[in-house]
């Protein structure tokens, strides 16, 4: 087994000033990043076995269908990263036809990442794996193990389009600035498409997504004992055409207050609480995109409905 674990413990968000500098501001806001308790990962899963939301199946087809071709853009002996690997389901798809130098898997829950590294090297006893404890949206160094040629950063699942354009830019330079030219970026984008299809994905009618959202009270309640009626809040996603993105509220079905230590929140009613953007780009958006930040496209890979899109960049030379 050739498994190495590099924990370089980041450090947590205060949950509870995050979440009341959140509140204090106009419009209230809260990062999607604080979905992720563990009942929300559970309801992630079930949002993405929803049959609305055809971002993990539609993805999992393109990686599958053009496994052997996206091989074949990526280097002999290469060192793939994935920043954000969860459970490292989508990287089997490749693993299971070629075999890199090494997989560095990246993930800021040192415990998920253990059990997943421990899994996959079970599963592939061949390949060399270096988990990485870290958080990838921090400034952070790979370690030193890691070869710097012939990088490879694998970054699947449309999670870009939860950052604002200016934010992606420079997540993207800092790859950018983590590879020689002999290295690449491999990621998927959620595309724009009809508006109805957008907005079923985020509404399904099994209310896994509301629930999910909804679920960000509950763990506020719970961490932060707080006294937040849920049934005084409701769940809306909705395509916003003008911005290219699909925005998450919770809105207030009534004017209230909630507390929070020794602080209360005054809600209107009907006022909202935005919890997520989901940026969508045409190919051609998401090209001029990566333009600024470095890189130029080589290849793209879409389904045939052109509902989503796989990029492989490699590094601009100037």
């Amino acid at each position: 087994m050739k498994l190495f674990f590099h924990d370089y413990q980041p450090e947590f968000e205060d949950l509870s000033n995050t979440i009341q500098q959140g509140l204090q501001k106009f419009p209230k806001q809260l990062h999607p990043k604080l979905f992720y308790d563990a009942i929300g990962s559970q309801i992630f899963d079930r949002i993405c076995a929803q049959p609305e939301y055809y971002v993990p199946t539609i993805e999992q087809q393109i990686y599958t269908t053009y496994a052997h071709e996206i091989i074949q853009h990526l280097p002999s002996n290469c060192q793939i990263i994935e920043p954000g690997a969860g459970s490292s389901k989508k990287i089997r798809v490749l693993l299971d036809q070629m075999q890199p130098n090494l997989y560095a898997p990246m993930d800021i829950s040192a415990e998920h990442l253990r059990i997943s590294a421990q899994k996959l090297s079970q599963d592939y006893p061949l390949l060399t794996i270096h988990a990485i404890c870290v958080d990838h949206t921090q400034a952070y160094a790979l370690p030193t193990e890691i070869p710097f040629s012939k990088r490879i950063f694998f970054y699947p699942g449309s999670s870009l389009g939860n950052f604002h354009p200016h934010e992606a830019i420079q997540f993207l330079q800092d790859l950018r600035n983590k590879v020689d030219l002999d290295g690449g970026l491999l990621i998927g984008i959620d595309t724009k498409k009809e508006h109805t299809i957008l907005n079923n994905a985020y509404n399904d009618a099994a209310g896994a997504t509301a629930d999910f959202n909804l679920n960000l009270l509950q763990r506020i309640n719970v961490e932060l004992k707080s006294n937040i009626d849920i049934n005084n809040f409701r769940h809306h996603a909705f395509y916003n055409a003008e911005k290219g993105r699909i925005e998450m509220h919770l809105f207030s079905e009534t004017e209230q207050t909630i507390h929070i230590n020794n602080n209360s929140f005054n809600f209107q009613a009907d006022e909202s609480i935005h919890t997520e953007n989901s940026y969508k780009y045409t190919v051609a958006e998401f090209q001029a995109l990566a333009a600024k930040s470095g890189w130029q496209s080589h290849k793209v890979w879409q389904d045939e409905k052109k509902y989503f899109s796989v990029h492989f960049l490699k590094p601009s030379k100037n």
